[in-house]
Formats: structure tokens, sequence, C-alpha cells
């Protein structure tokens, strides 16, 4: 060898090449944050920086939750009626709640058996890759996209197929790749909506032709919805429950966003299927059975969502 007789040498260029090869995008921006975070403490540089990439607004003073909100958590948790375990798919109360909240901007109505309650959205996203997993199985994911999926879907070796998303329209769904990309081992289709991370809104129309399309290949839509109501411009938020006539549909939520609280971990997995597809007796006692073997959000955060306090954010 001539780089010194031990190989030393090579070793360190093909450790620091496999380190380099391996940074993941969240580590890039944690290193881009770490210069800037230099930057700030020169005297002549007092602006803050606020990440866009990050997903936790509490993080900067500028964004918190409301007074009746704390309060209402603080009155529950001090009532002492709430420091035992909840059932494994959430507590009836709230999961009637979350059931009403949805129907809201449905056409048909929801109940407290369509919900389960998770800790956060995360963990919806996992428990929709599980209970679709299967030898196999693949699933369509968007491009860009959120990549908790992508790791979901490798833990539970479910082969993963990305279709784009246009820029040119808006992001909208690129619905010919999806038609190509689908065959019989498909089992989901994901739309984030609105979105991350390009923060499109699709239109009515746009959402119509994604459900037919679903319909079409033969597969379901996990829809993530963390962002729902949150959106600017000209396009309302419309939630692909719509069209759950078309298509089965499982949506995906989370307090964190929209009432800024990523740190209660309370979310849900919905099934939005007015045809009762998932209403069969052994898809219902898979989903059951899987949230037994988890643990939902604390007993009292979940009381405090069907609080009369909270009701007023609801």
């Amino acid at each position: 060898m001539e780089n010194g007789g031990n190989g030393n040498g090579v070793a360190a260029v093909n450790y620091e090449s496999k380190a380099t090869s391996t940074i993941t995008i969240k580590g890039i921006l944690s290193l881009l944050m770490q210069s800037i975070d230099d930057e700030k403490n020169d005297a002549e540089n007092n602006k803050r920086v606020i990440s866009l990439g990050m997903g936790d607004p509490t993080l900067y003073s500028c964004f918190h939750t409301t007074n009746v909100s704390e309060e209402a958590v603080a009155d529950t948790l001090l009532s002492h009626k709430f420091h035992g375990y909840a059932p494994t798919a959430g507590l009836p109360q709230t999961r009637q709640e979350i059931a009403e909240y949805l129907s809201r901007d449905l056409p048909y109505q929801l109940s407290s058996d369509d919900v389960f309650i998770t800790c956060g959205c995360t963990q919806a996203i996992d428990v929709s890759v599980a209970m679709l997993a299967r030898p196999g199985a693949n699933i369509l994911l968007p491009r860009p996209g959120f990549p908790i999926y992508e790791l979901c879907a490798a833990f539970r070796q479910v082969e993963v197929r990305h279709y784009d998303l246009l820029p040119e329209k808006g992001w909208e769904v690129d619905l010919d790749a999806i038609e190509a990309l689908a065959d019989q081992n498909t089992v989901a289709l994901v739309i984030i909506n609105p979105g991350n991370p390009c923060g499109n809104v699709y239109t009515y129309d746009h959402l119509e032709k994604i459900a037919q399309t679903a319909k079409r290949i033969g597969t379901i839509v996990i829809a993530d919805e963390v962002y729902g109501h949150l959106a600017f411009g000209t396009n309302p938020f419309v939630p692909m429950g719509v069209f759950g006539f078309t298509v089965p549909v499982i949506t995906l939520g989370s307090l964190s966003k929209r009432w800024i609280v990523p740190g209660w971990r309370l979310g849900w997995f919905v099934t939005t299927d007015p045809s009762a597809t998932f209403k069969k007796p052994k898809v219902v006692e898979r989903i059951k059975k899987y949230f037994d073997l988890l643990g939902g959000p604390a007993t009292f955060i979940q009381v405090f969502t069907f609080s009369s306090a909270y009701s007023v954010l609801f």
C-alpha cells in the first residue's frame, strides 16, 4: 500500500465516506442550524432565526396555546380522578368527541368505534402501516414527503414506491404515475394534505380525482391531515374522508399543530369509511388487538380533549 504501510489512511477515508453517505437530511439541517447559532453569538447579529423545518412551534415564544387549554389540563389533573390506565383504544368520551369534531366536515356521521387514540400522529402513521403489512406488500408515498412513512415501512418490510408531486400544478399528485406504480400488492396510497413539506392545499376536485384513482387501482387512502385547517390562500381544507363512499380512508391527525401542543402527544387513527369496509369482524378485531399492544397518551390529556373548556377550541 502507498498510504503509509498499514492501511489506516484508507480506513480513515472509507470511514469518512461511509459517514458522509449515511447522514440524513435532518442531520444536515441540524448542522446548518448549529452554524447559524454560532453566527448569532456575534454581537452585531441579534436577530433570532426560526427554523421552518422544525415541527415544534413551542420552541419559539411567538407560538403558544391558549390559557383556557392549560387551565383545563391543570383542573383535570388536580381532580385526582384520572391517574389510572385508559382503555387501549382510548377513553370512550375522547373517541366520541373526536368523532363529532371530524364529522363536522363530512357528509356522514362518525361514531366512537371509528376512532382510536394514539400517541401523536407519528404513532398513528406506524399503526396504519403495521395494519396493512403483509409479505410482498407495497405502499405509495408522495415525493417530496414526510420521511417517517419510509422508516415505518422499512421496519414492517413493506416496499415503498414513490409518486411525484407536480410543482407546476401546485404540488398536485401525479395521478398517471400512481396508476403506473400500483399493482395487486399495493396496500395503500398516502396523501398529506395540507402538504408537508410543500405547504400545498388540495382542492375538492383534485381530492375527488385521487379517490377515483385509488378506487380504480383497488387500494385504500391513508390521509395524513395533521395540518388540517391550517390552510392559507384560496384553497380551503377539505378532508379526504368526504370521499369515503368512493374509497375507504384512514384519517390521521393530532392536536399538536393546530393547537400548538406537540408535547401532549395526542393523535388519532380514524376509519372514515361509511361503506363499512373496515367494519368486517376480522379487520376490527385486528385493529383492536394491535392497540392492545400500545400505550396511549396520558389519561388526563385524553380527558382534557372532551372537557367543557377544550370544547371552545374544538
